[in-house]
């Protein structure tokens, strides 16, 4: 459940998220290795995947490739 509150002085919404143990968690970590607040991962995360979103949109492919093992993956959004 997420629940968007009216605007704030400097022109910014705020947002209260309900996230489980193990999301949380990862946002934690995330955060921690990055040097990052929990917003400020969320703020990424959201760019990233506004520009994968934009990019499947115009007919382009995503791939993860592990050059050790010769092998490519297609990610697929679902």
């Amino acid at each position: 459940m997420a629940r968007i509150r009216t605007k704030s002085p400097g022109g910014k919404r705020s947002l209260i998220l309900a996230l489980s143990e193990v999301e949380m968690g990862a946002l934690d970590r995330l955060a921690a290795k990055r040097g990052l607040t929990k917003s400020g991962v969320l703020r990424q995360a959201l760019r990233l995947y506004e520009s994968i979103e934009g990019r499947l949109e115009q007919g382009e492919k995503l791939y993860v490739e592990n050059p050790k093992k010769k092998t490519k993956s297609e990610l697929m959004l679902v």
